[in-house]
């Protein structure tokens, strides 16, 4: 994703031809390894550099949605700080069945409340049929989105287990730089040169043409 960002950015500069401020919004919380702000890459002597905001949704406390006027929040609810409550998610449900162009952003509530609650109690809170959450279309591509992101993470896992076994504490410093790349293929290139080559050098310029790729 840091990658990502600094491409979105360069095109909407260019697309617009105003100032950008990047933004990054996490809805779920994953592992506990640090979030990166911003990305960095070197090649050739040359640097670029892309800072953005990171905004993680699970920090974000819950009236803000309901004190500040901000209607798009609303189907977050659930993940917010503070908003894992019936009581918090039956107020937010209110909002939006009270709004005509909101309602139909319930679905989109009842999905993330299932992260957090039980779904047979959110079925209760919505009062209808799951089935309609979990046939539609949008539902599925999450689950597969988060099936990918789970086996990334156990990629990310087995390369710091080969690079430790490897090279040591200095072979884990280059993690923070390959945890930024999202491509599971390119994680899988990366994975498989480190039993072929002899030194973290010849690593580093592999995972430096990932970056330009």
């Amino acid at each position: 994703m840091p990658k990502r960002m600094r491409a979105y950015t360069a095109l909407a500069e260019e697309k617009y031809n105003l100032p950008i401020f990047p933004v990054l919004i996490n809805i779920l919380k994953g592992n506990e390894s640090e979030i990166p702000t911003g990305y960095q890459s070197e090649f050739a002597g040359l640097q670029a550099r892309q800072d953005y905001r990171v905004i993680n949704l699970w920090e974000v406390d819950v009236e803000i949605a309901f004190t500040q006027s901000v209607p798009s929040l609303v189907p977050f609810v659930p993940l917010l700080k503070g908003g894992a409550e019936e009581s918090t998610i039956q107020r937010a449900l209110q909002i939006l069945r009270a709004d005509e162009q909101l309602s139909q952003l319930e679905t989109v509530m009842a999905f993330f409340a299932t992260f957090v609650l039980d779904s047979a109690l959110v079925q209760q809170i919505m009062r209808w049929d799951m089935a309609i959450l979990t046939e539609s279309p949008w539902y599925q591509q999450i689950l597969r989105e988060g099936r990918e992101q789970g086996r990334r993470e156990e990629r990310l896992s087995s390369i710091e287990l080969d690079l430790e076994f490897k090279f040591g504490n200095d072979g884990l410093q280059l993690m923070s730089q390959i945890s930024q790349i999202s491509n599971l293929e390119q994680l899988k290139t990366i994975q498989r040169s480190i039993k072929t080559i002899n030194t973290l050098d010849e690593l580093r310029q592999i995972i430096e043409q990932i970056e330009i790729s």
